[in-house]
């Protein structure tokens, strides 16, 4: 029977992927926090607009812009056209589009910049999606992977080095050092390494995928759009992505508020799942791939977002472990209005199979089992932490 340990400032687990919690028994992610009272902020804003202005075209656009929908996305364009500067925005469709996520991409596009939308087939989407909930255990992966290649293929087409990411998750949860903009002087960088590291692919390669499903019909061109460009093609653009995050002191909530003032659209409640109404608006699959962070890792959302706000003194600590043991880990049943089982007929998975698949994925060390071994559920098929009462 594995017991996580708990970050004694926040609520992040131990069984978080690359994080390491010290021997005062403080995550990465709380360290990183730390760090920013000895950045200088004026200097990082400088040398952000000292780096566009290197990549400054006076004829085309100065950046690439990735661009979801959600609030993030909404300060990153907010920001780069408020310095002045002339943003191409990317939008990547994501696999199964909201109502409310549509509205407020349109609303970006109404600030007053150009912009490009690529759909990847979504027929053969839809096969990824059921395909990687079922081999590496996410739905997601086809999204994510979408989004880092076709944002890197698209400044290489267009020949527009320059990509502004925006946070570095590594540095706002809690990853290695090296990748977590410790060094002051080291811009964090966005490139082909960390992408494959922590661009959330666990290890498949859209190589992987040709090779597997190539007696399904499926073929090279079919993948292109999740493969990211060779490394000599990112070295001949001059390609460089980095992190909004590493110039500007990155606060989710608050650009939840200025967003909110420019257009931006929140959920009328807060977001299942979760305890903001503002995040992961975009795609219905949302819960299902947070969902089985928390069967794979024992946390999820309310983890990641109660620690957020603890940084911040928005919530105590004891608040947070309230919210965990009360929202976090149920079983996801419904999404921003839509059923699982609407969501998952969308990628033709049956509920029957999306229990199996979740039982396959499920790190029984974390949870409580009967004598057989066997998960233990209740009549809403929601699963329990060994420990709990350690949070």
């Amino acid at each position: 029977m594995a017991y996580l340990q708990y970050c004694k400032k926040c609520i992040i687990p131990s069984s978080r992927p690359h994080t390491y919690i010290d021997s005062e028994g403080v995550c990465a992610g709380c360290r990183n926090y730390e760090h920013r009272k000895n950045i200088n902020w004026d200097q990082r804003k400088k040398l952000l607009i000292q780096t566009i202005e290197k990549h400054r075209n006076n004829l085309e656009y100065d950046c690439i812009i990735p661009c979801s929908g959600g609030k993030d996305s909404t300060i990153q364009v907010l920001t780069i056209k408020e310095l002045g500067f002339n943003p191409l925005v990317v939008i990547v469709t994501p696999c199964h589009p909201t109502e409310i996520g549509r509205k407020n991409i349109e609303n970006i596009k109404n600030f007053g910049i150009d912009s490009i939308e690529i759909t990847t087939n979504p027929v053969f989407r839809r096969k990824l999606n059921k395909y990687c909930l079922n081999l590496v255990g996410d739905i997601s992966w086809p999204e994510a992977t979408a989004i880092w290649c076709n944002v890197a293929r698209t400044s290489i087409k267009y020949q527009i080095p320059l990509i502004i990411w925006g946070e570095n998750p590594e540095n706002e949860n809690g990853g290695p050092e090296k990748n977590s903009d410790i060094d002051v002087d080291k811009i964090a960088t966005h490139n082909h390494r960390w992408m494959e590291e922590f661009g959330g692919t666990l290890g498949l390669r859209a190589s992987d995928i040709l090779f597997d499903l190539k007696k399904d019909g499926v073929t090279e061109k079919d993948i292109i759009p999740y493969a990211y460009p060779s490394i000599d093609e990112i070295k001949k653009n001059k390609t460089l992505g980095v992190f909004l995050g590493y110039f500007l002191p990155w606060d989710g909530h608050a650009h939840s508020i200025k967003a909110k003032n420019n257009g931006f659209q929140e959920y009328h409640k807060n977001v299942e799942g979760n305890i903001v109404p503002y995040e992961n608006l975009d795609n219905y699959q949302k819960r299902i791939h947070d969902y089985f962070k928390y069967l794979k890792y024992g946390y999820d959302r309310v983890n990641d977002w109660g620690s957020l706000a603890i940084r911040r003194n928005r919530l105590s600590r004891d608040e947070a472990v309230q919210y965990s043991i009360d929202i976090s880990g149920k079983y996801p049943w419904e999404y921003l209005g839509k059923s699982l089982e609407e969501v998952l007929s969308f990628i033709d998975v049956t509920i029957n199979e999306f229990n199996i698949i979740c039982d396959k994925f499920t790190n029984k060390e974390l949870f409580k089992k009967d004598n057989d071994g066997k998960l233990i559920k209740d009549n809403l098929g929601n699963i329990t932490k060994n420990n709990y009462d350690n949070i």
